[in-house]
């Protein structure tokens, strides 16, 4: 095997590189490297390119992933919400289909006054009543009030017994309930004018 010694001389113009090789034998060979800055040049520009290239991607991944965080918590305070209300109305279509059992109920009585004190049906009522006021069904109170369309549907008008009574529910032809603090039925009343 033979020894190898090596000098590099750097001290030259146009930025080239000089390598002198010497062997035991005595053999010296010279090697011109010359230094290319446009290279290095263009390689720190693909490395930057490539370093851009990445922060963009980053960027991008964030966002997507801020954006499905946001909106998968949207999605559960609205799925939250959504079963808020349908706990809170989840007895609608029943407590709709009851009311005109219980508007049955009051014109009967409202009929025939003096049995319904002491009859079964007053006791069934009374039951079927509390039972749905449990539930969170409520009467609206309209005989008095002034009009208010978003409460009342107004099926006629009549002229008001007395002055103060003007644009105010007169009469209730159907009574008006709340479900949960929700209009369930709007009353149907008659209007003084």
């Amino acid at each position: 095997m033979s020894k190898k010694e090596i000098e590099i001389d750097t001290n030259l113009e146009d930025n080239a590189v000089k390598v002198e090789i010497k062997t035991e034998e005595g053999k010296e060979e010279q090697v011109a490297v010359e230094d290319t800055p446009e290279v290095e040049a263009t390689e720190v520009d693909q490395v930057k390119e490539q370093l851009q290239q990445s922060q963009d991607q980053l960027r991008q991944m964030q966002d997507k992933y801020i954006r499905l965080l946001a909106e998968f918590d949207n999605f559960k305070k609205r799925n939250a919400r959504f079963r808020e209300d349908f706990i809170k109305t989840a007895s609608k279509d029943l407590m709709l289909e009851l009311l005109p059992v219980l508007d049955d109920f009051e014109r009967a009585f409202k009929a025939a006054p003096d049995t319904a004190e002491d009859s079964g049906f007053q006791l069934i009522y009374n039951k079927l009543k509390s039972n749905l006021s449990a539930k969170g069904l409520e009467p609206m109170e309209t005989i008095g009030q002034p009009f208010d369309p978003e409460f009342h549907e107004a099926l006629t008008k009549i002229p008001a017994p007395s002055d103060d009574m003007k644009g105010k529910v007169i009469d209730e032809i159907e009574k008006g309930y709340y479900l949960k603090g929700v209009i369930l039925r709007y009353a149907r009343v008659v209007i003084g004018e």
